[in-house]
């Protein structure tokens, strides 16, 4: 083929993943509602479990040994978090159905609160724990933010359900510009490459998020700072990171295609090999938030999927070229 028309293979198989894609984010609008719910359940877990940290901090620093194990087995079943407050010693006893003479009758069914004096306060505070079920829910700081939250979740359904059609097209690209003889490794390649890149996203979903979000969170008990996280900022990670996963996975099919069209031989992949991993981090860095879990997760598989492209150089064998002798027009 052609420069020109590779081009015009390329415009197709581009056209044909956009409306694949369109369609795709169509059926993804019927499913976005539970996508949500299912994305946002890693954060709702990782936040009770920090505030369940943060209240066994605050006992220990309070009580010490002095905390009974039982308490906190009922904590962590309960899922129960405390606030210290201030309380009037005299308020106590009312609740306690020992109330000072002042406080007698004070106010009944038939008595218009409006018209309730209250005593003033004495200077006698009791400190007392009030204890609470911790709140994990996420919020959105603006009435805007809930729906383009469900346009995000519909465009990544979209993509995930798009998915095996819009590599189809990229690799029936790749198909166009090869020998007749060799387009039949697209139908062993198409499945290789798609399973890499599911393997990367859920790597990154039922994996790396519970690590990350343990990390982030220990620095927020580390710094005391009260977590308070947005489920914009929450979806936009969710999007983001499986999606650097999966592409990055790709990464054996790459080399393979750079080796067999003589771009890298497999002993330069060998002797370049400490080179590669230092490549390999880097990236990781970029693709991945700003922390070390998260790049150390990503970078680590991407490393063995590296020698995985050197074994797959090595030992696949190569196609034999049908031409005796090149045709130069």
């Amino acid at each position: 083929m052609t420069f020109g028309e590779h081009l015009d293979e390329l415009r197709v198989a581009l056209f044909r993943s956009l409306i694949g894609l369109v369609i795709g984010f169509l059926l993804g609008l019927l499913i976005a509602k539970s996508v949500v719910h299912w994305i946002t359940a890693p954060l709702e877990r990782s936040l009770n479990e920090h505030y369940e940290k943060v209240s066994e901090e605050r006992l220990d620093r309070l009580y010490g040994e002095e905390v009974p194990v039982n308490m906190l087995a009922f904590m962590q079943k309960e899922r129960l978090v405390f606030d210290e407050v201030y309380i009037e010693q005299e308020e106590l006893q009312r609740l306690a159905g020992d109330a000072p003479a002042g406080f007698a009758g004070l106010a009944t069914e038939d008595t218009d609160l409006a018209e309730v004096t209250l005593p003033p306060p004495s200077h006698k505070m009791v400190k007392t724990r009030l204890w609470r079920r911790s709140s994990n829910d996420v919020q959105a700081l603006s009435t805007q933010e809930p729906f383009m939250i469900w346009i995000k979740a519909a465009f990544f359904s979209g993509l995930l359900i798009s998915s095996p059609y819009i590599f189809y097209q990229l690799w029936s690209f790749v198909a166009a510009g090869l020998y007749r003889h060799e387009k039949r490794y697209v139908h062993i390649f198409l499945p290789v490459s798609l399973a890499l890149f599911w393997a990367g996203a859920l790597l990154a979903f039922f994996f790396a998020f519970e690590y990350v979000l343990r990390f982030l969170f220990g620095f927020n008990r580390l710094l005391d700072i009260q977590a308070e996280p947005r489920i914009s900022e929450w979806v936009g990670f969710v999007l983001f990171l499986p999606l650097g996963f999966g592409i990055a996975f790709q990464l054996p099919l790459v080399m393979f295609f750079l080796n067999r069209i003589g771009l890298i031989s497999v002993a330069a992949y060998m002797e370049k090999w400490r080179i590669a991993i230092l490549i390999i981090f880097v990236v990781s860095m970029i693709l991945t938030p700003a922390d070390p879990v998260s790049m150390m997760l990503m970078a680590a598989p991407l490393s063995g999927l590296y020698f995985l492209g050197v074994a797959m150089a090595y030992w696949m064998p190569r196609g034999r070229n049908p031409f005796t002798e090149i045709y130069e027009p």
